[in-house]
This record gives C-alpha cells, structure tokens and sequence, in this order.
C-alpha cells in the first residue's frame, strides 16, 4: 500500500520558523517532523511514499530524496500553490494508483502504529462500502469540542451541538473513488468528509495514544521538551 504525506502548506500560524523551514522540517527530540513519519511508514511496510510539496520545496527535496535513508520510494507532487488537503490529494492521485492508501499530515506527531491501518479492508467505492477509513483522537486544548462521534461499527457522525465529540488526527485511510468528481484546485477536505458521512461511507476508529498538533512555535516547543525528556529516562 502507497502513503502520502500533507507537506505542501505555508506554514503561517508556525512563523517566523515557517519562513525559512517547511513544517514538516522543523525539528522535535532533535529530529525533523517528517522523519517520525518516514521512520514509522517503513516500519508499518508501506514501502512507496508521495510527498506533495510546495512552499519552500527543494529543502524536502533534498532531506527526503528518494527515500533510501527509510529504505522507501518517494515520489513527489509538485504545487505551484498549496492545494489544501483534498487539492492536493486529488492531484497526486495518479502517483497513488487505484488501491487504497495511507494520508498523513505533516505537521503532527502521534505514537500511532501505521500497520493498523494498512490491514483496513476498503471497497474503492463498491455500494455502500466505506469510502474512507480515519483516526480520531482526545480533542486538544485549541480544539476542545471537537468535530464528529464515532457511532456503531466505526460510523463516523456529525459531533451533536450538545455534545463533546473527537478531533480527526490528521491519520486516514482513503480510497481515489472518496475524491470521484473533484475538479482540480484548492480544496479543503472537510467538505468531502461531510458529504460521505451523509452517505454513510466514513468509518474511523479512535486512537488512546500520543498525539500533537504542532501548529504554532510554542506546540512544536512543548513536543520538543516531552521528546528530550522520554530519551533520557
């Protein structure tokens, strides 16, 4: 199974270190965003890997290269602009393929293991079946509400006005038939995670672990001195 890693976004809630480092470059526990997520993709078996790209791109280019380092393929899909999650995903969706596959953000750090995923059995839009598969986690202090509830089965619903529900992690399994009649362009996801819950076809599952959000420099400082202190116990 292929994996694709969000990487291609400006960065603005994370500057001034946004302005000269992409997010997924900036450095936690000594080492970049990124490598957690190659490190954990090859352990899992997801030998492919496309990383879409955009501001300040050639520093990715030239930290990932071909993925050697992890003992991956990387491929790259290259935006002039960023495309936001689903412009982007539907662009790079001739170097995914056909099959299901494995969409990461660039810009959290989890202790998630990837190979659950990968074992999920989606239908690629057979009728009725699951178009997608996500993670769900505890909502963080900037998200305290959350945004959908897990129902029966893994349903994925709509979060009740009245109710605290769960933060999507930014972690999912997705089929090319979930982005069917997406015009090319900017294109935030929400919207097409919307409309498959109203079908139906969104199952997720929920995650207990770690997980952080490193949007802005005082996150990525706060993971950073978590990282630092777990390596010295």
């Amino acid at each position: 199974m292929k994996a694709m890693i969000l990487a291609a976004g400006l960065g603005e809630r994370m500057r001034p270190l946004s302005d000269h480092t992409p997010k997924p470059l900036l450095r936690a526990g000594g080492r970049p965003l990124i490598d957690y997520h190659l490190e954990r993709l090859a352990r899992a078996g997801c030998a492919e890997v496309v990383i879409n790209i955009s501001h300040l791109a050639e520093q990715l280019i030239d930290y990932c290269g071909e993925g050697t380092k992890w003992g991956l393929q990387i491929a790259y899909s290259r935006e002039p602009a960023p495309l936001e999650t689903a412009g982007g995903i539907q662009q790079a969706l001739p170097l995914l393929g056909a099959d299901p596959f494995l969409v990461v953000n660039g810009d959290i750090w989890c202790d998630f293991d990837f190979e659950q995923l990968l074992e999920r059995s989606l239908d690629n839009g057979a009728d009725n079946g699951a178009l997608a598969w996500l993670v769900m986690v505890d909502n963080p202090p900037q998200h305290p509400l959350g945004d959908f509830v897990l129902q029966e089965r893994g349903s994925v619903a709509f979060r009740p006005a009245d109710a605290v529900g769960l933060t999507y992690a930014g972690i999912g399994l997705y089929t090319s038939a979930f982005f069917d009649h997406l015009a090319p362009g900017k294109m935030p996801l929400r919207p097409l995670l919307d409309r498959a819950i109203g079908a139906n076809r969104l199952r997720g599952e929920y995650h207990a672990g770690q997980w952080f959000d490193i949007g802005t420099p005082e996150r990525l400082a706060l993971l950073d001195a978590r990282l630092r202190a777990a390596d010295q116990n």
